[in-house]
């Protein structure tokens, strides 16, 4: 006895509504954006604008100090001020020669005082005027400032000296510079003289 084939019968309406409900699915539009929360997006960030680096700061420069002068005086300051120092000055000349009643009245000042004034500190700047046995102290940088401001005063008042202003600073200031040079003639010959060899003991 055969046996008898069993047959399964199948909805074929199941699978039509399938695929039409898949059919409806792939006309749909693939541009549709999907829903929020349905999937990963992907998520553009849109370019930031260049940002120009800020210039360092400059270093403030150093202000240099500025020489504030006082205003020069009016006319009539200075000669109020000439009257007060001349009625200071002559009220010294009496208080000393009150003291000293031999001492005549003092000559008053001019322009070869001045140089007078110059020369002699620059010879003492050389050494000169040390008591004797006593070794004289130099100041060599001295002496030439003091010789320098002898040149810039006969400069600086050239055409405008008496012959004999003129004669006597001419003369000072070739005196200085002489002694200046011999004087540092000296200190280059001493500097350059080997050093001398200790003495040696008693063999």
């Amino acid at each position: 006895m055969s046996e008898t084939p069993k047959f399964t019968v199948i909805d074929r309406r199941k699978f039509r509504a399938d695929e039409e409900h898949e059919g409806q699915q792939s006309a749909q539009p693939a541009a549709t954006p999907p829903e929020p929360g349905a999937g990963p997006r992907l998520v553009v960030s849109e370019p930031k604008p260049a940002v120009k680096p800020e210039p360092a700061p400059e270093p403030a420069a150093s202000p240099e100090p500025a020489i504030e002068l006082p205003p020069a005086p009016t006319v009539e300051e200075s000669r109020e001020q000439k009257m007060a120092y001349d009625v200071a000055a002559q009220r010294l000349e009496d208080l000393i020669r009150a003291q000293n009643p031999a001492m005549g009245p003092q000559p008053p000042v001019g322009f070869e005082h001045l140089v007078q004034q110059f020369y002699v500190s620059a010879m003492i700047q050389m050494g000169a005027g040390a008591q004797e046995g006593q070794r004289p102290r130099v100041d060599i940088l001295g002496a030439r400032t003091t010789i320098d401001l002898l040149g810039v005063l006969a400069e600086k008042t050239r055409g405008n000296l008496t012959e004999a202003e003129d004669r006597t600073l001419q003369t000072v200031l070739f005196e200085v510079r002489m002694a200046f040079m011999e004087l540092t003639s000296m200190i280059t010959v001493q500097g350059m003289q080997p050093p001398q060899p200790p003495p040696q003991g008693l063999r």
